[in-house]
């Protein structure tokens, strides 16, 4: 059964001209067999790690983490729908950053310092994550210190690949920014560690949301989905299934190098492991 409802289109054509050669429109159109055009093959998403040496040196900058020519993006990104950058600021020094995004995310991987926008200033540490929506104008971050490597470093996430894609830009504040401390982040995942039945758990996290997703997703923000996840020491965390690309920094792994990891595949065997794994091991400060 199929239905095209075409009254709304016939009235609203009806006085378009011959002499504007409406077969012309013919050579974009593209009909394809169903059943080999359901699931179109697209360009595979890699694993890539992108190490805490990146922010841990060198000048003040971006470090963008742009993979569109193996993605094929309309412009800058690193999953088909965000962009991911490292933002090194040395202590007394200062960087603008500019999106043409719905929703920008920050998380402080080191240093503390400040961020001023036309939505206001916001104070910084090392832990904290903060969100910025529709922004016209630039972001003036400045560092005042840091514990390590003479320099803050921000993980900053935006939507701007997304709206490339549509062909489209923001012309409208969805949600107001917003601060999460890492004292308080820390200690909500500490009340729910020693919560009931917790102590069975897959995994021990936390969700950030905006007070204007309360009542829908529940999201960072409305596109954008962040969750702040803590794995025990020698525990292991059944595998769960992504729907979406997933772009994950170890906040902190504080064992020896190769002693927490992440396995990645496709499949999972009869006993629920991953079948032909991809290892990925975790790193203080990486991506």
């Amino acid at each position: 059964c199929a239905q095209v409802s075409m009254d709304e289109s016939r009235t609203r054509f009806a006085d378009v001209k011959e002499e504007e050669e409406p077969e012309s429109w013919e050579g974009a159109a593209r009909i394809y067999e169903y059943g080999s055009a359901a699931n179109p093959e697209l360009p595979k998403v890699p694993v890539v790690v992108h190490p805490a040496s990146l922010h841990e040196s060198g000048a003040t900058r971006v470090i963008p983490f742009d993979l569109s020519e193996l993605l094929g993006g309309q412009g800058p990104c690193t999953s088909p729908n965000l962009m991911a950058s490292y933002v090194r600021i040395i202590i007394g020094e200062s960087i603008t950053t500019q999106a043409k995004a719905t929703s920008q995310a920050y998380y402080v991987i080191r240093g503390s310092g400040s961020t001023t926008s036309e939505h206001g200033v916001v104070k910084w540490a090392t832990g904290d994550l903060f969100v910025v929506p529709k922004t016209d104008g630039q972001l003036h971050h400045t560092c005042s210190a840091a514990e390590a490597h003479n320099g803050a470093a921000l993980y900053w996430i935006h939507d701007q690949p997304l709206l490339d894609y549509l062909g489209v830009r923001p012309d409208e504040v969805k949600f107001p920014p917003a601060l999460f401390t890492r004292s308080k982040l820390l200690e909500t995942v500490e009340e729910i560690r020693h919560g009931p039945g917790m102590e069975h758990a897959n995994r021990l996290g936390v969700l950030l949301g905006n007070a204007s997703t309360e009542k829908t997703t529940k999201t960072l923000t409305h596109v954008m989905w962040s969750l702040l996840n803590s794995i025990g020491p020698h525990t292991v965390q059944k595998p769960h299934r992504h729907n979406s690309v997933a772009l994950d920094m170890a906040v902190a792994a504080p064992w020896p190098h190769g002693k927490v990891y992440t396995l990645m595949g496709r499949e999972l065997d009869a006993q629920g492991n991953v079948v032909d794994p991809i290892r990925v091991d975790w790193a203080d400060g990486s991506v």
